[in-house]
């Protein structure tokens, strides 16, 4: 069967698959779509397995958000997995176009970030501030395109939010973020059509290299960019 989303790849013990924009990864109502159950009914269709089909997810990636998903297919694959991110041996990489000319790297942040949980968001605040968490990532500019920053960024960390927070912390909040300052929309919207709503955030989870949980080779996965990458002008490659 076809699935609806690209698979970057998938044997016995994992799935890594290209999430699009707009789909959460799990967590929400039981009456909407989500990256762990569409993938589960893939896996349940393709190999004819009844009853319930085990997948774990080993780190998520924010609804607006669009790139390769790593998914366990085993609970040995999962907790292997879910180590090698706790113990920061993973490559995350992403792309991310922001506002404005940012320096061109590379460029270390390091935050302290916490939930505000009145507004359902993440921001900097203070070390000391309750429930506050180290956030650290850097980043180089790739290119300039349409008076955008074009930016190859590595994740040190992984808190919620944590792309979007810091960068905008930066004045370059990411295009069509709106929820962290954004004033620009990804993608744009059309002059003839200008009740076009935004679909995500100019955010792609890139590239993720990791050991194999079983293999214990390094696998590395590349995620093609979405249409609306493309036809905004940044090359694949």
């Amino acid at each position: 069967m076809r699935p609806p989303f690209d698979i970057l790849l998938e044997d016995n013990h994992v799935l890594v698959i290209n999430k699009p924009v707009g789909l959460p990864t799990m967590g929400v109502a039981d009456d909407r779509d989500t990256a762990l159950t569409l993938a589960k009914e893939y896996i349940a269709k393709k190999y004819n397995k009844p009853g319930n089909v085990y997948l774990g997810i080993v780190s998520r990636l924010d609804a607006p958000t669009s790139g390769a998903l790593l998914i366990a297919r085993t609970s040995k694959a999962a907790n292997r997995l879910t180590a090698q991110f706790r113990d920061g041996s993973v490559t995350k990489q992403y792309w991310a176009l922001v506002e404005g000319e940012t320096p061109v790297g590379p460029i270390l942040l390091r935050d302290f970030m916490r939930k505000d949980e009145r507004h359902r968001r993440m921001h900097i605040a203070n070390a000391s501030s309750p429930g506050a968490q180290e956030a650290r990532l850097s980043y180089k500019r790739l290119a300039m395109v349409r008076n955008a920053s074009l930016l190859e960024v590595e994740l040190d960390t992984g808190r919620k939010h944590q792309i979007r927070v810091q960068l905008s912390s930066e004045d370059h909040p990411i295009l069509g973020d709106r929820k962290y300052g954004a004033t620009r929309a990804f993608p744009p919207r059309s002059a003839a059509n200008k009740r076009d709503r935004d679909v995500g955030i100019a955010l792609h989870s890139r590239r993720l290299v990791f050991e194999h949980p079983v293999r214990r080779e390094p696998v590395e996965i590349v995620a093609p960019l979405p249409a609306t990458w493309l036809d905004f002008g940044v090359r694949d490659e």
